[in-house]
Order: C-alpha cells, then structure tokens, then sequence
C-alpha cells in the first residue's frame, strides 16, 4: 500500500511539474516559423514585431527585425501600455530562440491581448536562414 502511495503521489507531482512548465512557457499559444514571420513582414502592414531581449541583444551580434519594438521581457509586464494601441492587431513576439517569447506571449494573454504569437526559433533561427537583418 505505501508503495502504491508513492507511485500515485509522484505521478501526480510529474503530472504538476508538466502542466506548470507548460503555463510558464506559454505553450498552447500560437507560433511561427521564421519563415511564416517573413512572408507575413512581407505581405501584413498590420503586423507588430515585438523583441522581448535585452537592449545589448536587440543591438547585438544576432541583429533585430526592422520596425520591430523593443521591451525586455523582464520589463514587459510594467510596459504593456507602451503597445496598448496595438491590441487588436496581430503581435507576434521574438527573442533569442524562442523562450523569452513563450513567456511574453502568456504575460500578454494575462493582459488581455488575444492575436499573440511566438517565433519559433527566434533570431538564432532567422539568422540561420537569412542572415543578420541589417546586414542586407
């Protein structure tokens, strides 16, 4: 019996650990691949770019998507009224890989925000196939 209780209580600690990963990381959220987010750059004027790294990072070796707005992650809870007027439109979030983004995207379905998405792979990704975006 007490051996069945273990077995029991830790599938049930797995079972949390999974599903409080899975909140924390924004999953169920909508994603891109880079591609998708070049073709919809290229073809959605409506379209909002958000970076969630850092400022050294946005600057940095890795480069930034042109006309993309920058708050940390670390910041954006405070700063959501900074997009506020972008509520309605299509957001869809960029970061290294793709972590930060995950994490963004569940502060701004907390906020309200309904057309969130998350780059999948981030700038490494983008970097990857296309090159550094100011270097073209």
């Amino acid at each position: 019996m007490k051996q069945y209780v273990l077995i029991v209580g830790g599938i049930i600690l797995i079972a949390g650990i999974y599903f409080l990963a899975i909140s924390q990381t924004g999953e169920g959220h909508m994603e891109y691949s880079v591609q998708e987010l070049k073709n919809k750059i290229e073809n959605d004027t409506e379209l909002i770019v958000l970076d969630v790294r850092t400022t050294g990072e946005y600057t940095g070796d890795l480069g930034h998507v042109n006309s993309s707005i920058l708050i940390p992650v670390q910041e954006l809870q405070h700063r959501v009224a900074e997009i506020e007027e972008y509520r309605d439109r299509e957001i869809a979030i960029i970061c290294r890989t793709d972590n930060r983004s995950r994490a963004a995207a569940s502060i701004l379905k907390e906020a309200g925000f309904e057309n969130v998405v998350f780059v999948r792979g981030g700038m490494v990704e983008w970097n990857r196939q296309y090159g550094n975006p100011q270097q073209k």
